[in-house]
């Protein structure tokens, strides 16, 4: 059974990878996206799925893959027992502490807390609306699927937003739960004005020392954190099937 868990980031949601999901499921892969439930869809948090009794006994064994493939936040917000069982991690735009340590990481922190306070306030839909245009340059806003500053928000949404940005801060490692002996991915946006650079490179100093086999690395000239790459889901997918 060949099997991906999709995880969106902060401020995102699932709808983000239908395009994904329809190019996947029509070569024969199961999808499940996760959903954090910041806007009005009901949160979810996936499992993997165990194949059917009688897929078990008719056909021929095949490998097992459990792909995750996580946008920026995105892996860890993922239970650390489904990371923990991933054949393989695809990590778009991602990072493993998110405040680098010195100047650089102080500053950042003080944005962040300045968006906390912003969530609930008369600000609110500013500062999403500018989370979303960095996220997208050097692209325009118009490249990402309408967003929450497009949404009346509820409370719940709200704390969800707070809880998270306050996990976000306090990244200090990897994902939870990643397995030693996955096969990984990390796509870089090189334009990324989000994720610093020194997380960037924090993210894979980490990588080579966890993992048994040393991550594939693809850095995206001209590209945002968003990663709006029309082909990408295209050139993930051929990485998957090159089992090497």
């Amino acid at each position: 059974m060949r099997q991906v868990i999709a995880m969106h980031g902060w401020s995102g949601e699932s709808t983000s990878w239908a395009p994904w999901e329809r190019h996947f499921c029509h070569r024969g892969w199961l999808w499940q996206s996760g959903e954090r439930g910041y806007g009005n869809r009901r949160s979810c948090n996936p499992s993997w799925a165990e194949p059917a009794c009688a897929e078990t006994l008719l056909q021929q064994p095949k490998p097992t893959r459990r792909v995750v493939i996580g946008h920026s936040l995105g892996p860890h917000l993922l239970e650390s027992s489904v990371l923990n069982q991933a054949t393989d991690v695809v990590l778009l735009a991602s990072f493993g502490r998110f405040v680098p340590e010195g100047p650089e990481g102080r500053a950042l922190r003080t944005g962040l807390k300045g968006m906390r306070k912003a969530i609930g306030g008369a600000g609110e839909s500013t500062m999403l609306r500018t989370f979303l245009q960095r996220a997208a340059q050097p692209a325009g806003l118009e490249g990402l699927p309408p967003g929450l500053e497009q949404q009346d928000l509820s409370q719940r949404s709200r704390e969800r937003l707070r809880a998270d940005l306050d996990r976000l801060i306090g990244t200090n490692g990897l994902p939870e739960g990643l397995p030693e002996t996955a096969r990984v991915l990390v796509v870089e946006a090189a334009e990324d004005a989000i994720v610093a650079p020194a997380a960037s490179r924090e993210l894979l100093q980490a990588l080579v020392r966890h993992l048994e086999q040393k991550p594939e690395h693809w850095n995206l000239s001209g590209v945002g954190h968003a990663l709006l790459v029309p082909d990408l889901l295209v050139r993930v997918r051929q990485w998957l099937d090159d089992e090497r």
